[in-house]
């Protein structure tokens, strides 16, 4: 059996049976009638988005103070509200709209200063703190099909079972918190026993967390995804070819504002699977940037952590300060146990990022190849939007090779970067000396 970490977890917003996901089932609803005005459009939201009336209702929202707002599941639920009204103001029309008004603007730069967060859609907002359990009986956050979304751009299942599958990943990750703090505690007394077995059931956890990642396939139609879903969770960085050469102008009022580049949801911004990277002493060079090669440029992962609720982002820190797992298996024989258990894992986490790789070619580059004139790219006007699957379609039918880069939600070259992290993942298992 193994022991039980002795590090205060709670201060890190992090527990062994949820992981990053809150102990508690995230709010529904505001509870203070003050944020009434909030909630509403919240609760019409696809249909406003669809509609192409998201914009007007927005702009009649007032400017709602963040000083009624208390326990911390408060603060991300508003957190989790103004992301998705942000995205919906800014994406939800033919075009999208460069400047964001001071009736979210002001109460999203105040919440996401709060809980450490950019103040845009973040996998925090879209995941972490967006579900609920379908039964009040089945508690089990590990089966997608017993999640639901609390909130949703589209009201599609697709958008449903695309969030959830995550969430579901998260919930079987939770494990993976004890066994790496386990994992380096048996390096510290040297027990390679307790290690191998660390090892092991790390192992399997990457298994079956590309087991759920693999249920993508079941309900998420590549189509709904590339052409409904996937161009509102677009952030506002390298967003040139969809309509924001700037970024998006977040104003405060009487004129004043500044302009911002974030980039959108990533799952490279869950720390469970830079966890994972961590604990194996894996290195991510790759930028995710276009013509950044040059050395000293912060990788792309690295910058995500950015993009994790504070408490998560220095519980990561801290396990880069102890992670000496890798650096114990190589100065180890490679015929040791350790030395090829560990390399097991690496390569079971590099196969991971193969199937992700799948999943993004799938549901994006052969999304791309299709015809431009799909209905389901155009809004209810039958006017061509310009928003990220409309861009990246075009960019798919330049017949210049070197033009076609595509970008994903979180502003990176997409398949270059996917590629570049997991062979810099396989590249950390040495199997010689």
């Amino acid at each position: 059996m193994l022991e039980s970490p002795t590090i205060p977890l709670d201060q890190f917003s992090v527990s062994l049976h949820n992981g990053f996901l809150p102990t508690e089932p995230p709010l529904q609803h505001l509870p203070d009638p003050y944020y009434a005005p909030w909630e509403s459009v919240m609760a019409d939201l696809p249909d406003l988005i669809s509609t192409g009336y998201i914009r007007r209702e927005v702009l009649r929202l007032p400017v709602l103070s963040t000083d009624k707002l208390y326990r911390e599941a408060e603060w991300q639920r508003a957190y989790l509200i103004l992301a998705f009204l942000t995205h919906a103001y800014i994406w939800g029309g033919k075009r999208p709209e460069d400047r964001l008004p001071p009736s979210i603007a002001c109460p999203i730069l105040e919440v996401s200063t709060h809980l450490e967060l950019p103040p845009c859609a973040t996998y925090a907002a879209l995941n972490l703190w967006n579900f609920a359990t379908v039964s009040e009986t089945d508690a089990d956050l590990t089966n997608p099909d017993n999640l639901a979304l609390i909130n949703s751009l589209t009201g599609t299942d697709d958008e449903r079972w695309f969030l959830v599958i995550s969430v579901a990943m998260e919930a079987c990750g939770a494990k993976t918190i004890p066994l790496v703090l386990n994992g380096i505690n048996a390096v510290e007394i040297g027990d390679n026993d307790l290690l191998v077995r660390v090892l092991n059931e790390m192992t399997a956890c990457i298994e079956e967390l590309g087991c759920i990642l693999e249920r993508m396939y079941e309900r998420n139609r590549p189509a709904v995804f590339y052409h409904q879903i996937r161009p509102l969770l677009a952030g506002s960085k390298n967003m040139t070819a969809a309509g924001l050469p700037n970024g998006v102008f977040y104003d405060i009022g009487d004129g004043k504002g500044d302009w911002h580049q974030y980039s959108g949801g990533s799952n490279a911004q869950s720390s469970l699977i830079q966890l994972f990277d961590i604990a194996f002493g894996i290195e991510h060079l790759a930028s995710g940037e276009v013509g950044h090669k040059e050395a000293g440029h912060r990788a792309f992962m690295q910058e995500m952590r950015n993009y994790m609720p504070g408490p998560h982002r220095r519980f990561l820190e801290y396990i880069g300060t102890v992670a000496n797992i890798r650096q114990y298996a190589m100065s180890l024989p490679a015929s040791s146990d350790v030395r090829q258990t560990y390399n097991t894992a690496v390569m079971k986490l590099g196969g991971f990022r193969d199937k992700h790789i799948q999943i993004v070619t799938r549901y994006i580059i052969m999304q791309a190849r299709k015809s431009q004139s799909s209905p389901s790219d155009r809004s209810v006007s039958g006017t061509q939007r310009l928003n990220l699957a409309s861009a990246t379609s075009a960019c798919m039918d330049s017949k210049k090779k070197e033009a076609q880069v595509f970008y994903g939600t979180g502003g990176t070259a997409l398949i270059p970067f996917l590629k570049a992290t997991r062979d810099e993942t396989k590249a950390a298992a040495r199997f010689v000396d």
